[in-house]
């Protein structure tokens, strides 16, 4: 009997060293759970349809799932920072300012091109033509009145009503602010100086609403309200649209392919640009990139090696074949050039300071 228990003893061991050993052998680092199945990412409200329908693509294909929060470039920022997210999304892209008070280097890239328009409740819904610095005086409270004579004298064939104007902004921290108000801050002088160019401002008039769909609601429910969305927001309420005067002295119907025009200058090495107020004469003149944020560093908290590799696989996707989900939202896709620069910032995404998609080849 007391030979039977010295086996099982040395059996036991046996066994129970193997799992050891295979256990050992494995690295932490590239295996799977749940949750590396499940991305979080957090911020602009801008490019929403947009990323709605990537994912929904790319969760089908590949079974990652990517919980997405549209909670404005501010909240996408503030999320980042405190590490709560795998990635932020904001169409304001931080400054050198911002960057180094964060916690470790930050990467930023372009996803696409956007265009943010000018919408209005007006009854019978004209099409107005609207220069930038009288834009900006409506929105100061200078121009209080829709039959004002700066507007009047670029629309003489519209009878304008002798109707108050209702200013409607974001309420949260916003890319689409700071696109708009750095158009603001281009095309007025005294904008730039009371104001100036942000992702939040002190607004000298009107309502706030959150998100590009707070602000397409209280226009589209308030008679001779005015404010500004991104272009698909307009589009998806039938909503009218200004055109605007550009810095060639035209005035430009916010659409695709004016967007796409309104982008057309040479890149830096850093992508970080602004596009409002361009040179183009056909080019609409409130257009921008949005952009994703990512640290650099990817091994911090609990993070494992796979579920990065899963994170900037989706990255590449979105940028390389995800592009074709562009143009049918009504945003841009990014020009080649800005395709390279993405390219080059993934491939220099670390972890253990090793780059993770370093044999990441072109598509």
């Amino acid at each position: 009997m007391q030979a039977l228990r010295n086996k099982l003893s040395l059996l036991f061991v046996f066994i129970f060293s193997l799992i050891l050993i295979a256990s050992c052998g494995k690295n932490d680092n590239e295996n799977t759970s749940a949750s590396d199945t499940e991305l979080l990412g957090a911020g602009a409200t801008f490019p929403y349809p947009l990323y709605s329908k990537m994912f929904d693509v790319y969760s089908k294909e590949h079974k990652i799932k990517v919980n997405y929060q549209s909670i404005g470039s501010g909240g996408g920022q503030r999320q980042l920072l405190s590490k709560t997210v795998d990635f932020g999304a904001s169409d304001a892209f931080m400054t050198d300012q911002q960057l180094s008070k964060a916690p470790a280097k930050i990467f930023q890239f372009p996803t696409c091109l956007g265009a943010v328009v000018v919408t209005y409740n007006l009854e019978g819904n004209p099409t107005l033509k609207l220069s930038g610095d009288v834009v900006a005086d409506i929105f100061m409270g200078k121009i209080k009145k829709w039959d004002d004579e700066r507007i009047k004298s670029t629309n003489p064939e519209i009878k304008l009503p002798d109707r108050n104007i209702t200013v409607i902004h974001r309420s949260d921290g916003s890319g689409t602010t700071f696109i708009w108000t750095d158009f603001l801050s281009k095309v007025s002088e005294a904008w730039k100086t009371d104001v100036g160019n942000a992702i939040s401002v002190n607004w000298p008039v009107g309502l706030g609403a959150k998100g590009n769909e707070g602000v397409s609601g209280l226009v589209k429910q308030t008679p001779g309200a005015i404010g500004y969305v991104e272009l698909i927001y307009a589009l998806q309420n039938k909503m009218v649209m200004a055109s605007l005067k550009n810095k060639a002295g035209n005035f430009v119907t916010p659409s695709l392919e004016a967007t796409k025009v309104g982008a057309e200058v040479t890149l830096p090495e850093d992508p970080r640009i602004s596009l409002t107020y361009g040179d183009a004469p056909n080019g609409y003149p409130i257009v921008s990139f949005t952009w994703l944020l990512l640290y650099q560093e990817q091994n911090y908290g609990d993070r494992s090696l796979a579920r990065v590799k899963e994170m900037l696989n989706m990255m590449w996707w979105m940028t390389h074949d995800g592009q074709q989900y562009t143009e049918p939202l009504s945003y841009a896709s990014l020009p080649p050039e800005a395709v390279k620069r993405v390219e080059t910032i993934l491939r220099s995404v670390t972890y253990d300071g090793k780059p993770v998609l370093e044999s990441k080849s072109s598509d």
